[in-house]
């Protein structure tokens, strides 16, 4: 392995934080609507259509109420056709029971795809998260991440659930009963378009309004995620902002509730009055009116329900929004030119070069370049200059997956996933026999301490393996790398977290596992590479000495004094 960077220097970039302060936003409201149309309405069209049909015929139904008044009062009370009565009775009997079948039906239906939709679209958004960078998750707490894949697209539900399919069978109801009033009476029919208009404009801004309302939101609920307890300060402030936000929304919907209740109050006035004249006139019958005054009723409620179901639309929308943004990141791979300080370069004139089967340490102070050497050499940092190879092949022109199944790394901090030991150590290779999984396990000296717990290996370890010790997790870890058998090894300080006793039992399966294999190591400790077959001090991005420990130490340079220094703590 190898690698170079020219004197100009090797910058690297992280992808950047979702919801930066100032990080520049496409129109992602229109990506999320062709998202919306492409990925989940069309696969669904046929569902969607037997919806609606179903949202269609309970409006439909519906309307038979209206119609069945006017013949009640004109035909059979006015006319005394009582003949009509019994064939009324069963037009509504029979309108009520469809009205309450297809309503099950379709809440039913649209419900459960939904559902689906939303199990789907997070697994959709989880698979995707996983092949981001390693340098994104630098940008984004974990929370955050969290956020985008259970709050934001809950929304969805009320997309297919309830939202568009209310919103078009309302737009339909409100044309249909709009023919049937034009066919009763033209001028209060046109009176009812007026405040209908004036309704649909308040609607339209309030709705333009409450979008970055509920996207500031999504935003603060994640960070509601990685606000810990302890800091009350910022518990508190988020709780604050929540407030705030909620107080917006709420402020908003409630203008525009109390806007269209007030416009429809004057609009019935209206239609009182009108009516009353026309049937004076004889221009109109009481049955008419009756019949005319509910049809108005049957479209007002859609209407009006548009706050809430329009809310739920807005709402959605906006967590798709944040959805997109999410996916849009690409997966690594993908761009592999990517970086990290884009102003600024991390390492100069760094070459080095490590042969199959040796050690290279790296040491250095903090913030001098040692991990960004060691991400180049994992593959989670591309350099936009100077070239990392393996085997004499440029690093950016291998599969990832190819490279990575030959890769083991154990960090200072080494992450522990809930469940058993066994779990753990079997993550690197799930397929791995009993026999391979021993020899790891005794290898790294985990039998240690697990053939004094009651359930051994199958000992459930916690969230992060919280109920084992430091020492514990690391051998864990260190069991792993073992079981992966990798080709190349990077180790950032793998035995920093042990104690004495630990580490005495380590270093010996430490350099078993590192023979054969061409190893990198991070060192705080300088103790534990007294052997390396070399070691780059790094200081600002440079390599300032390189050589083996006798020979640094001879040198009486930048090694030396850290080596010193270190000896008399």
């Amino acid at each position: 392995m190898s690698v170079h960077s020219p004197a100009s220097g090797t910058r690297t970039r992280n992808p950047g934080a979702l919801d930066g302060p100032n990080k520049a936003r496409p129109s992602v409201s229109r990506a999320s609507l062709r998202r919306v149309l492409a990925t989940i309405i069309w696969p669904r069209r046929w569902l969607l259509l037997l919806g609606l049909l179903l949202i269609g015929i309970n409006k439909l139904a519906g309307l038979v109420i209206p119609w069945s008044s006017k013949v009640l009062i004109d035909d059979v009370i006015g006319r005394q056709n009582t003949s009509l009565l019994p064939l009324l009775l069963v037009a509504v009997g029979g309108a009520v029971l469809m009205q309450s079948a297809s309503s099950f039906l379709q809440t039913r239906l649209l419900s459960v795809q939904a559902q689906h939709l939303i199990a789907t679209l997070r697994g959709r958004v989880q698979r995707h998260l996983l092949r981001l960078p390693v340098a994104f998750f630098d940008d984004n707490q974990t929370g955050a991440l969290v956020s985008r894949v259970m709050r934001d697209v809950e929304g969805v539900r009320n997309l297919i659930g309830t939202g568009l399919g209310h919103l078009v069978g309302g737009a339909l109801t409100a044309v249909v009963v709009m023919i049937l009033m034009l066919r009763i009476s033209v001028p209060m029919t046109l009176f009812t378009l007026v405040p209908i208009a004036l309704f649909g404009a308040l609607a339209g801004r309030a709705f333009k309004a409450i979008r970055p309302i509920f996207r500031e939101r999504g935003a603060i609920n994640a960070e509601g995620f990685h606000a810990e307890t302890h800091e009350d300060g910022v518990f508190a402030r988020g709780v604050q902002r929540i407030f705030d936000n909620v107080r917006k929304s709420l402020t908003a919907t409630s203008l525009l509730t109390s806007g269209g209740v007030l416009i429809m109050g004057l609009s019935a006035v209206l239609i009182m009055g009108v009516g009353a004249s026309l049937i004076l006139r004889d221009a109109m019958t009481v049955g008419d009116f009756v019949a005319f005054s509910l049809y108005l009723g049957v479209m007002i409620a859609p209407i009006m329900q548009m706050t809430r179901i329009g809310t739920e639309v807005t709402e959605a929308f906006a967590g798709l929004d944040r959805t997109e943004e999410l996916l849009a990141n690409p997966p690594e791979g993908h761009d592999r030119t990517a970086r990290y300080r884009e102003d600024q370069a991390v390492l100069h004139d760094v070459s080095l070069r490590a042969a199959a089967g040796t050690m290279t340490a790296l040491v250095g102070t903090s913030g001098s370049g040692k991990t960004t050497i060691a991400g180049l050499a994992a593959s989670f940092l591309v350099p936009d200059s100077g070239v990392v190879t393996v085997d004499g092949h440029d690093l950016t022109t291998v599969t990832l997956d190819s490279y990575r199944s030959q890769l083991g790394v154990v960090l200072q901090d080494e992450f522990l996933f809930e469940g058993t030991i066994r779990d753990n150590v079997l993550f690197a290779r799930p397929d791995a026999g009993e026999e391979a999984l021993r020899r790891a396990v005794r290898a790294a000296h985990v039998d240690e301490f697990t053939d004094r717990f009651d359930e051994g290996l199958e000992t459930l370890i916690g969230e992060r393996g919280v109920k084992l010790s430091g020492g514990q997790r690391q051998r864990v870890a260190l069991a792993r790398a073992m079981l992966a058998d990798p080709r190349v090894l990077i180790l950032d300080e793998a035995t920093s977290n042990l104690d004495t006793e630990s580490e005495a039992l380590i270093q010996q399966s430490l350099a078993e596992l590192m023979v054969g294999r061409t190893t990198l190591v991070i060192a705080h400790r300088l103790s534990t590479i007294r052997r390396a077959d070399q070691i780059l001090v790094v200081e600002e991005g440079r390599i300032v000495e390189r050589g083996t420990h006798d020979q640094l130490i001879a040198a009486d340079g930048r090694y030396r004094t850290l080596y010193e220094y270190q000896a008399r703590i």
